[in-house]
C-alpha cells in the first residue's frame, strides 16, 4: 500500500502541473495584451515576425497563384473576344464622361479663384495586388503585396477603380494588413454629392452593405443618392465615391432614419488596388513627365460632384 500510494503523489502532482502552467500562460497573455494595447510595445515584434514569414507567405500562396495564372492562359478564345468587346466598350462610355473634364477643370479653377480658394492639388497613386483575404465572417480584411518598404503608412487609404476600398491599420514592411469600409469597426465621413448633406458611413460586416446611422428623420435622402468621401477626419481624400443609398426606412419611434448603403466598389471581386498619398503632383501639368511602370503615379484627384455648382451659387 506504501508503495502504491508513493507511485500516485507523483501521478497526481504531474497532473496538476499543466493546469499551473496554463494560468501562468494566460496572466503573460493578458499582460502582454494589455501593454500591447496601451503602449503599442509589441509593434515592432509584430512587424519582424511578419517579415520573417513572408517568405512562408508567399509559398503557402503560391499554388493559387499559379492555378490563376494557368487558369487566365487557357481562356478561350470566345472569353478574351467577349471580354475585350465589353472593355472596348466601357472604355468609349468613360471617355465620352471625360470629354468635359478639362472644361469643368478649368471652369472650377476660375471659380475658386474668384472665391479666393485653396487649390486642389493632385493625389499620388500607387498599385498594389491582393495577397489574401480574411475569412472571418465578424472581419473584413486583406492582406496586398506592399508595406512600409514601399512607402505605405498606416491609415493610408485604398480605392479600386470605382471607389473607396478602405484603409491600411497594419504594416508588415513587405506587405500590408487593410481594413474594407464594410467591417464592423471602420466608419467613414461623407457626404451626399446631390446636397452636400454631411453623415458617417459605418460598416456592418456585410460586404455589399453600409449603414448610415445619423441622420435624422427630417433628411432629405433620396434612394440612388451618391455618397462621397468629405474629406473630414484627414484619412480619405475628399470627393471620392463610397457608395449609392439603396434604402431609406423610418421606424416608429426612433429619431434617427434607417438608411442602407451599397459600396461603391467591387469588395468581392477586386484583385488590385490603389493607395492614396494625397499632394502629390499632377503629371499632365507637364507633357514630358509619364510615371514608370511599377512606380508610384500622380493623377489630379478628382473634385466632388457637385463642387463647380456651390462655387456658383456662393459667387
Amino acid at each position: 500500500m506504501a508503495l502504491t500510494t508513493v507511485e500516485r503523489e507523483p501521478g497526481s502532482f504531474r497532473s496538476a502541473s499543466p493546469g499551473l502552467r496554463l494560468i501562468l500562460f494566460c496572466i503573460l497573455s493578458i499582460t502582454l495584451m494589455v501593454l500591447d494595447h496601451r503602449n503599442e510595445h509589441l509593434v515592432g515584434v509584430r512587424k519582424a515576425l511578419a517579415v520573417t514569414l513572408y517568405p512562408v507567405q508567399l509559398l503557402v500562396s503560391a499554388p493559387f497563384d499559379i492555378r490563376r495564372t494557368v487558369s487566365e492562359s487557357m481562356a478561350t478564345r470566345s472569353q478574351l473576344q467577349e471580354e475585350n468587346l465589353t472593355l472596348r466598350q466601357e472604355v468609349l462610355i468613360r471617355s465620352v464622361r471625360l470629354q468635359r473634364m478639362a472644361a469643368l477643370e478649368a471652369e472650377n479653377a476660375r471659380l475658386r479663384a474668384l472665391l479666393d480658394s485653396t487649390e486642389i492639388v493632385g493625389d499620388q497613386i500607387l498599385i498594389a495586388e491582393i495577397v489574401s483575404v480574411d475569412m472571418n465572417p465578424f472581419r473584413n480584411m486583406l492582406v496586398i503585396n506592399k508595406g512600409g518598404s514601399d512607402g505605405i503608412y498606416i491609415g493610408q487609404a485604398l480605392i479600386d477603380a470605382d471607389g473607396i476600398v478602405g484603409q491600411i491599420t497594419r504594416d508588415r514592411h513587405y506587405s500590408a494588413e487593410a481594413m474594407l469600409v464594410t467591417d464592423v469597426d471602420h466608419a467613414l465621413p461623407v457626404e451626399l454629392a446631390r446636397n452636400r448633406l454631411r453623415t458617417i458611413a459605418v460598416g456592418t460586416g456585410e460586404l455589399d452593405r453600409l449603414s448610415l446611422p445619423f441622420l435624422p428623420l427630417n433628411a432629405d435622402v433620396q434612394i440612388g443618392d451618391l455618397l462621397v468621401s468629405s474629406g473630414l477626419g484627414g484619412t480619405f481624400p475628399p470627393g471620392y465615391p463610397v457608395g449609392v443609398v439603396r434604402d431609406v426606412r423610418k421606424v416608429t419611434g426612433q429619431p434617427f432614419l434607417e438608411i442602407d448603403a451599397e459600396p461603391a466598389a467591387a469588395l468581392n471581386r477586386i484583385r488590385e488596388v490603389l493607395l492614396i498619398k494625397p499632394g502629390g503632383r499632377d503629371p499632365f501639368a507637364d507633357p514630358d513627365n509619364i510615371p514608370e511602370t511599377n512606380k508610384p503615379a500622380t493623377i489630379s484627384a478628382p473634385p466632388p460632384a457637385d463642387n463647380t455648382t456651390a462655387a456658383g451659387e456662393s459667387g
